[in-house]
């Protein structure tokens, strides 16, 4: 990056994403009152075509009807709390989409997958930057969104650290703005990440700044130079595609709070204690060069780090 500024970061990222094999357009490509829209309105967050391609790709056996009526059980997450519809949407990415069908006068059930975990090939990743969200009136434009099958997964906020005035606080703070007037984007989120260019952070939708944290290796097997940037080095780790979907597929969790509380984001604190609410919990068990607590690699002899990023505790288990 010859000058640090807020559009050559945004340009090094999407180079890094296409380095990993993500495809890349611009947001007003594909914008509704484009030549080649592929939203119908701006409210729009999900990328329907593209989702219908992959869900029939991924479940060939299974007829347009029944992949139709999956894609409407996607859309129909609309509650009026963002943590309750995020833990749904995250049940029917990792689970598959239940749906009953009649064959031969009897009832039967079929599951929909929206992701393949088993073929990485099978899904489509793609990096959209400016894409704007217009919801209740308000317009909002993040920086990047990593979209898988597309689906809206990641969304990254990028701040110039050349300028006194943001800082990955201030990206942090954009990002909450974000989950307030355009909720709707957050919905099938699981990860956010933050940056400045230098510094890069990341956490789930619910956890607070303090509890975004770096991602230390891009192999999992050795921690990065200090002299690679944080977000390079988050990017090439974390968000490298196999990584993600291992990351969605097993080291996010929901934990129900004891309380009858709404649901909230929670963990489980140093003492086994629980917080309350729903809580992702971001993990890697030992050994192998899998990695934990932010993405440091973990001494196999050593204890499982689990990093919950809801309630902010890290927590110890024993092999």
């Amino acid at each position: 990056m010859s000058k640090l500024t807020e559009s050559a970061i945004e340009t090094f990222a999407i180079k890094l994403f296409e380095r990993l094999g993500y495809s890349y357009l611009h947001g007003a490509d594909i914008a509704p009152d484009r030549e080649t829209p592929e939203r119908a309105d701006y409210s729009q967050v999900l990328l329907t075509g593209r989702l219908d391609d992959a869900v029939r790709r991924i479940n060939r056996r299974l007829p347009d009807d029944l992949l139709h009526q999956a894609r409407k059980e996607v859309e129909r997450i609309q509650s009026p709390d963002l943590l309750t519809n995020n833990e749904t949407f995250h049940r029917l990415l990792t689970e598959g989409v239940t749906l009953t069908t009649q064959k031969d006068g009897n009832e039967r059930g079929e599951r929909v997958w929206l992701m393949d975990f088993e073929h990485l090939d099978n899904n489509e990743f793609l990096v959209v930057n400016q894409f704007t969200v217009v919801e209740n009136h308000h317009t909002k434009r993040p920086d990047l969104v990593l979209f898988v099958n597309g689906i809206p997964l990641v969304v990254i906020e990028l701040k110039n650290a050349g300028d006194e005035n943001a800082s990955v606080k201030s990206a942090f703070q954009q990002v909450e703005t974000y989950k307030t007037l355009i909720p709707n984007l957050f919905n099938s989120n699981a990860l956010v990440v933050i940056s400045d260019g230098l510094e890069a952070r990341a956490g789930s939708i619910s956890a607070g700044l303090s509890r975004f944290m770096q991602w230390k290796t891009s192999d999992g097997k050795a921690e990065a130079s200090k002299l690679v940037s944080q977000l390079e080095t988050l990017i090439n780790g974390m968000l490298k595609p196999e990584i993600l979907l291992d990351l969605l597929r097993h080291f996010i969790v929901f934990e129900k709070s004891r309380r009858e509380d709404p649901p909230h984001r929670t963990g489980e604190h140093h003492n086994g204690e629980k917080s309350g609410g729903l809580s992702p919990v971001l993990r890697r068990q030992c050994g192998g060069g899998l990695h934990a607590a932010g993405g440091r690699p973990l001494d196999k002899r050593k204890s499982c780090l689990i990093w919950i990023t809801g309630c902010g505790q890290t927590a110890q288990r024993r092999p």
